[in-house]
């Protein structure tokens, strides 16, 4: 009988790093762990920045790993790793080399700057050279980021020999990479990048003296980055690791059923998509005020995408508020606690004529959107009716960026929802089933952990280094 084998897949999101083992034979999770960061750091730049501690955040992948079983992590044949997209860390193969010890990577990093990072002007991104790419260009974007440092802090860059998001420098430690690579999903998230050619601006950002060494060289999505080159928990040396992946993605792929399918992810943002036909190019320019976007997926098809920067983080927000005034009353109550009374509220409350338009991250096919509170009255400023209004707010935002009208044309039949924040709130799903027109179906035992197993357990993975398309 043929011993049962594993592929260990990784997501390291923005708020929590996950590890799943996914049995091949059987395609189920045989194990998980979810660890929380806690990386966020404060910045010089004020709160519109964001980064991230690039040592916590593999301190919680070690962890995350460390408690798997051994005896699971020994038949480990693949590695899958997937993460948040657009954001930039650098580090330095030249001064420390690049590897994965038992418990410890390479640790001469930046702070990983995220995808929520807002140092990025309007006027600034404006006065950026126009990339050739069909995706606008927006704070958070890793090429953006680098704009910003060459001309605020050129001295920063000197430090550093290498740049990708965060799952790829994991990828990197792991396979003790000199150069990290970066498949065409990650690198359509940093922009001046061409999803049709393939290749960077490499032309258009030479012209504006941006660090080109540093960027990654670029596979397509699903190959093979290298090899393991150290024993990891228990992982087998030359063990193959897949090149990293967006999260988004791997999520998608870990639930949709169907090409019919669309899928809704409520998480820290919103997501909504749905598959494009193979034969769907996308346009070679982009329109900066559409709210829809073309994501890479697979074999160079497409994603159509309504990714809204407002989704739990909302919710996050108003709790977060509640909590704060009630400690300035003088009482003290935990989040968990106003989360699960705010829930209970809200589903006493079957709906409400309070208006509330959630958008407080802006958005960016509109980044100088802000949130607004409408139509109120005596009768709608219950606990109950602010809940309520609140998750119809956060639905009906991502409505108006991709119309249920749309889907139908476009030949979807049912709605896969995913997300911590969806899981969590039956609110959110009452009101999701409310809006759409379509049977809504809901994944919440699937994630990007177990989407990027599924990938690089699912596909035969032709292409090798050696087949690099730049």
């Amino acid at each position: 009988m043929r011993q049962s084998q594993y592929v260990l897949g990784i997501d390291l999101g923005t708020t929590s790093v996950k590890a799943v083992l996914l049995e091949s034979r059987s395609k189920k999770v045989a194990s998980s762990e979810i660890r929380p960061t806690k990386a966020e750091v404060l910045s010089d730049l004020g709160p519109q920045a964001k980064e991230q501690d690039v040592g916590r955040i593999v301190n919680a992948l070690n962890e995350c790993v460390a408690v798997l079983p051994k005896d699971q992590l020994q038949k480990v044949v693949r590695i899958g790793v997937s993460g948040q997209m657009h954001g930039v860390v650098f580090w330095n193969f030249k001064t420390s080399g690049c590897h994965c010890q038992q418990r410890v990577f390479n640790q001469t990093t930046s702070n990983l700057i995220t995808w929520q990072d807002g140092r990025c002007s309007a006027e600034f991104l404006a006065s950026l050279p126009q990339p050739d790419s069909h995706l606008s260009l927006a704070s958070g974007f890793g090429c953006a980021t680098i704009f910003w440092i060459l001309k605020n802090r050129p001295d920063v860059l000197k430090m550093f020999s290498s740049a990708g998001t965060i799952q790829d420098y994991v990828v990197a430690m792991l396979c003790n990479q000199e150069r990290p690579l970066m498949s065409v999903q990650n690198a359509a998230s940093w922009g001046y990048f061409n999803t049709q050619k393939r290749k960077w601006n490499l032309e258009i950002l030479r012209d504006s003296d941006f660090p080109v060494y540093l960027l990654p060289e670029v596979v397509e999505s699903g190959s093979i980055a290298g090899k393991t080159r150290r024993e990891w928990h228990g992982v087998p040396v030359e063990v193959d690791v897949g090149v990293a992946l967006g999260d988004f993605q791997c999520s998608v792929y870990s639930c949709m059923r169907d090409k019919t399918d669309a899928v809704l992810n409520i998480g820290t943002s919103a997501q909504l998509t749905f598959a494009l036909p193979s034969t769907f190019q996308p346009p070679k320019t982009p329109d900066s005020s559409s709210p829809l976007s073309y994501f890479p997926y697979f074999d160079g098809s497409y994603l159509a995408v309504a990714a809204s920067l407002n989704g739990g983080n909302v919710l996050a927000v108003f709790v977060e508020m509640l909590k704060n005034w009630i400690n300035e009353l003088g009482l003290e109550v935990n989040e968990s606690s106003i989360y699960s009374l705010l829930t209970e509220a809200a589903l006493n409350q079957s709906r409400s004529d309070l208006t509330i338009w959630p958008t407080i991250f802006g958005e960016r096919h509109d980044t100088k959107r802000l949130g607004s509170v409408c139509n109120i009255s005596t009768g709608n400023i219950s606990l109950g009716h602010v809940g309520r209004a609140l998750c119809h707010g956060v639905v009906q935002n991502l409505v108006a960026m991709l119309p249920p009208t749309l889907l139908l044309q476009s030949g979807v039949q049912r709605i896969m929802g995913t997300g911590n924040a969806l899981s969590r709130n039956e609110v959110l799903k009452q009101e999701i089933e409310k809006t759409f027109p379509l049977p809504v179906q809901y994944c919440n035992s699937v994630d990007s952990a177990v989407g990027v197993a599924m990938i690089f357990d699912d596909r035969v993975v032709a292409t090798r280094l050696d087949q690099t398309v730049q």
